[in-house]
This record gives C-alpha cells, structure tokens and sequence, in this order.
C-alpha cells in the first residue's frame, strides 16, 4: 500500500502518541526493548487498546482488552473503519489527496456494522466504536503488531486491513503517527533488506523488474533469473512433488518451526542432497548430510544489523570462533572457489560497500557514518543524507512527485480456516516468552526461574467441563497428530481457546499439531488458529 518493506516509525515515536492500538502483539514478551518505550508512551499520556484473543501481559497495561476471537481481526478493523467513515471522522483531506479507492473502499465496509462486528469477533459494539473513535480522533496514533496476525493464511488481508485504517485517518506519513510491524526475531529487517526473500533483490528491488535486474547483472556479470524464487511453503510442496532434491539451508531449523512439522521432517529426509549451515546442531542439522558450522553473528563477527525502525546499526566481533567454526560469507565464498568462481576474500566492510553501490536507500551509509552516529535509518540514499525517521512524508506533500496515490485495500472476513468439530472443539493458538528464542536452540540450554515449557493454557470453566485441573497432563490432538503436555489453568485465557508455546520441541513437539494452513501472498502458515482436542491421561495404576 505504501511501497516499502519496513515499518514507517521510529521506536521514539510511540513515546509521544496519544493513541496505540497494540493489535495481535505480546511486545511485553516478544519484543521488551520496545515495549520500554510503549510504557514510556503510556506514562506521557497515552491511551493504548489492546486487540489480542488472550489477555496477555502487555494488554494488562492497556486502558481497553478488546479480546477478539481467533482470526476474526479483519472483521473489527474493518468495522472501525466503517464506524470512522459514520461518525464523520475519516480525514477526508488526506484521502482526497493521497489515496485512491476510498468510495470501493467506503462501500465494502458498509456491511461491517458494529453489531455485525461484535457478533463475529465477539468484542461488544461499544468497545469497537470507543477504540475506533479515539484513533480517529488522536493527532498522534500508531498501530503496533507482530506474529498475532501475521501467521494466518489471510496474514497479508489482515495487515492491510490495519493500513486501511491509517489512510483513512491520516495516521501515516508525519511524526508520531505510523504503522510497526514489531519483527519476529533479531535482524530480521536486515535479512529482508538484504534480499533473503524470493522475490527481491538487496533494498527491496523486484527481480522481476527490467532495470533492477540489469544493475546486478552488469555488477556480478551473469545473467540472473528473471523470475521470483520460491518461497519457503512452497520449496516443500516442492519437495513433496520431487522437483526440488537439494536444499542449501542456512541459519534456519525448519525441521521444527514449520506447522505440521512431521511432514517438513519427512521432506527433508527425501531429499538427495541436505547441507546446513549453523552454530548450533538442531534437529535440521542432524538430518543433514553435510554440516558447515558458522560463526555468531552478535558476538563472532563484524557487520550490520537492522531493526524493526529500519536502523542500520555496526555490530563487531568479541570472541573468536571456536574450532572449525568461520564466518558465513567466508564459507560461502569458499564453496564459490571450488564450482569456479573466485570471489576473492572481501572484509565485511568490503560487501557493505558493494552493498551500498546496489541498494539506493543504503547508498549513504558508510562504516564510518555509521560508527560515528550510531546508526542510520534507511532510506538513506547520500552521503549527507540524514537518514529517515519516519516513511512516507510525501503523502502530505503538495505535489507527491509523480508517486501514485495510496490505494486502499478491499479485504473480507473469513476466519480460521480450520473450523472446529465435535471431534476438535477448541481452538489453539501459539506465541512466544519473554526468555526463550524461536525453536529454543539458543535460549534452551540455560536455566530460567519464569520458564514454563510443556504447559497448554486453559480457561478455567474448560479445564473443569473436562474434569482436568491444575498441573494435570493431557494429550492433545488436532488432525494432524498428538502430543502430551501439562495443563495451566488460566483465567485470563477466553473460554474455548488454548495457548503455548513454540520453543521446546524437545519437550512438546507442539509444531506436530499446528496448521499447515497458508497466506498464498506471503506464505506464512496459519499458526495461530489450529482446532484441537484436549484429553485428561489417566496415570498408570488408576491414579
């Protein structure tokens, strides 16, 4: 809608908003560092609704839990925006000015009634309507959101949805008003920078796109492919089908991050050729038949990170690396050397230079620019550029520069697209802890006094329709397989809804039972709406 893939605020920015919509996000727990600022944002002032199917620990902090059902958050924002439109208080200025689509848009949402919303997300009209209202309304908004609606097989509708709402009220484009998508994991804005996508080359240019592709062509002198690779979804179904044999996987444990895990570790299998690149032996890594072992990157080698506000930071080795370990590109050049490419052996700042001469919004950011100022935001195109705190200032611009208008996004209520049976009446959803890391690889092998590992949560009244209490173990299935764990009785879990963690395979493989549902634009798998069962274990000697 925007044209850039990053989020359009700084991180100091929600310090001075009026209004947050903290939307399908746990930061308090997934993203501490700038939760800090979100509570320094709420200690200025600010009014923040959490949108979330769990009470989590950050929507405890919020003025107003608007604890939507699973996979329902297009209907409520699309119902906000409705509710905006109604009440007179979408910044009709703006929309004539920089959007295009509003009256389609208008239209679609016109069925999204408040009574209709509340009848489907299960959040009371008023809620929405006060939510709505106050966004609206604020000089200064910002919508956060993270993993909560991103892993749906409509993830994409979801944040457009979100978008929607910030073109309709001029909540994009100045400071102190903008959209976060808080990343999942550390650097993964400067993997996406850097091109590690399918469809991208380094600074987000399309591979697809003529001029693009004949910039790295004439650098590299070769032809590249001119259509978009596969994503990592569809690399499986590839394998399934056998016309992917080989995977070359680096800093990636999909063995047990995949949903319906089961299935991704009997692809892997059939594979002709596995080689894994990484600092640690995952479970991946046993499947293969070649390990390569890496360097750290946070504390082996020199190079760049990249935030969740596109801040392009310097980060140096510590240590040395241990043993036989070297650092990727050293082992990835080498691999070049020996298929007859010699690729010479560049520094680190050497590759961010000829990073820098490809990716125009990098082009300005020295090493020494970078030292000296602690970081730079991207788009940052010269040398005396300043750098970019905010995206998308244009759209207030009299003249937009021959950019075309933002467009709204026509997006529709679907739902999970698992439902739930007789056989599996309850719903699972998934998320992260505040001390543990991904699929647990580096978080797992210390201790931790808030850990809690192989536990579902339960609300109460559902723990007791099934004569299960507090501590108890059960097995708990979906269509895809079974697992035992132990319960937690939580109240401020919803009634019909569960939740654990994904970041001990070793104890609860959880990932055997989770949807394998995906988003056909990004590839992303419903994670966070499977339909279970949940069984009390009866304990050997009637016990």
């Amino acid at each position: 809608m925007f044209g850039a893939g990053g989020g359009t605020s700084s991180y100091l920015e929600v310090e001075e908003a009026d209004v947050i919509l903290l939307w399908g996000s746990n930061a308090r727990e997934a993203h501490p560092i700038y939760f800090h600022h979100v509570l320094k944002g709420l200690d200025n002032g600010a009014t923040m609704y959490a949108v979330d199917p769990r009470r989590t620990s950050s929507a405890k902090f919020a003025d107003a839990w608007l604890g939507l059902d699973v996979g329902t958050d297009v209907g409520m924002a699309n119902a906000m925006g409705r509710e905006i439109i109604a009440a007179d208080l979408h910044n009709k200025a703006f929309i004539a000015h920089s959007s295009q689509g509003f009256e389609e848009y208008k239209a679609h949402v016109e069925p999204y009634t408040l009574e209709y919303a509340e009848a489907v997300t299960g959040v009371p009209a008023e809620a929405i309507r006060e939510a709505a209202h106050a966004y609206a309304r604020a000089d200064k908004a910002q919508i956060l959101w993270t993993l909560g609606i991103t892993e749906h097989h409509n993830g994409v509708d979801n944040v457009k949805s979100l978008c929607n709402l910030a073109l309709l009220t001029g909540h994009i484009g100045r400071w102190g008003s903008g959209l976060v998508p808080l990343r999942g994991q550390n650097n993964v804005q400067g993997g996406g920078d850097m091109g590690a996508l399918p469809n991208k080359f380094p600074g987000f240019q399309d591979v697809t796109n003529d001029e693009h592709r004949a910039k790295f062509e004439a650098t590299y002198g070769m032809e590249l492919n001119p259509v978009d690779g596969q994503h990592l979804t569809l690399m499986f179904e590839a394998m399934a089908e056998g016309t992917i044999k080989a995977a070359y996987c680096i800093g990636e444990n999909p063995a047990d991050s995949e949903a319906d895990s089961d299935h991704a570790r009997r692809m892997l299998e059939g594979l002709d050729l596995l080689v894994v690149q990484d600092i640690f032996m995952t479970r991946t890594a046993e499947l293969a038949d070649v390990v390569l072992p890496s360097s750290v990157g946070w504390a082996e080698c020199d190079g760049t990170v990249t935030s969740s506000e596109r801040r392009v930071q310097r980060v140096r080795a510590a240590v040395t690396p241990p043993g036989e370990c070297r650092h990727d590109h050293e082992i990835i050049g080498d691999l070049a050397r020996r298929m007859g490419v010699e690729w010479g052996d560049p520094t680190p700042e050497e590759l961010w230079d000829e990073l820098r001469s490809l990716s125009p919004m990098h082009g300005g950011m020295s090493y020494a620019r970078l030292e000296a100022e602690g970081g730079l935001q991207w788009p940052c195109p010269a040398e005396d550029h300043p750098g970019s705190p905010y995206l998308h200032g244009w759209l207030w611009e009299d003249d937009l520069g021959g950019r075309e208008p933002s467009p709204f996004s026509i997006t529709h209520h679907e739902g999970p697209k698992e439902h739930l049976t007789e056989d599996f009446p309850l719903r699972l959803t998934t998320g992260r802890s505040l001390d543990s890391y991904n699929t647990g690889v580096q978080s797992g092998g210390f201790e931790s006094p808030i850990r809690s590992g192989d536990e579902l949560d339960m609300n109460p009244v559902d723990a007791a329709g099934l004569g299960i209490e507090d501590g108890e173990r059960v097995l708990v299935s979906s269509p895809r397989g079974s697992v035992e764990m132990g319960v937690r009785v939580q109240a401020d879990i919803p009634i019909g809804l569960t939740f654990t963690t994904f970041h001990f395979p070793d104890l609860v493989d959880i990932n055997t039972i989770t949807n394998d549902e995906w988003d056909r634009d990004s590839g992303t798998a419903e994670f966070k709406a499977a339909a279970i069962r949940v069984e009390k274990l009866v304990v050997a000697g009637g016990e």
